[in-house]
């Protein structure tokens, strides 16, 4: 093994660390990305069991309560935005995790000295589409909540 006083091994490690630096900027963003998909995931949560509450109290007080086509319409939107911001958290997570094998994997084929640049494209690849896909979702659980208020409004 090289010694790491050596000056090639050094601006060859320096260059790793430059080629690494955008990924670890997109996992920040993606990071960022799933912080804003959690807020929503928790605020769809506790809407979906505030509305669970007050349907259990109305059974209670009422055993013969059946729910309106309204609350019924309103709880299943939020299980639909509450499946498809899962999804897009998971697409994220998987974004994310892909992303940091392309990081491992560009010291990984220095260090072992072998060629893995297919493989990092397909990560890369593959990471790109997750995000996208999960951006996707995203946008139809705002349609979710767009549709959801202009048909209350």
């Amino acid at each position: 093994m090289e010694s790491l006083s050596d000056p090639n091994v050094i601006s060859s490690v320096a260059h790793l660390i430059k080629l690494s630096v955008a990924p670890v900027f997109l996992i920040t963003g993606i990071a960022a990305l799933i912080n804003i998909f959690v807020g929503r995931l928790t605020r769809i949560i506790d809407r979906f069991e505030r509305l669970a509450v007050e349907l259990e109290e109305k059974k209670k007080m009422d055993p013969s309560y059946t729910p309106c086509q309204k609350v019924v319409y309103k709880r299943d939107l939020l299980l639909k935005r509450l499946k498809t911001t899962n999804l897009a958290i998971a697409l994220a997570t998987l974004a994310g995790l892909m992303v940091a094998l392309v990081v491992a994997s560009l010291f990984l084929s220095s260090v072992m000295k072998f060629d893995n640049s297919t493989f990092i494209v397909i990560l890369f690849i593959s990471a790109m589409l997750f995000l996208v896909l999960s951006l996707i979702l995203f946008l139809r659980e705002i349609f979710y909540t767009h549709n959801f208020a202009r048909d209350n409004s």
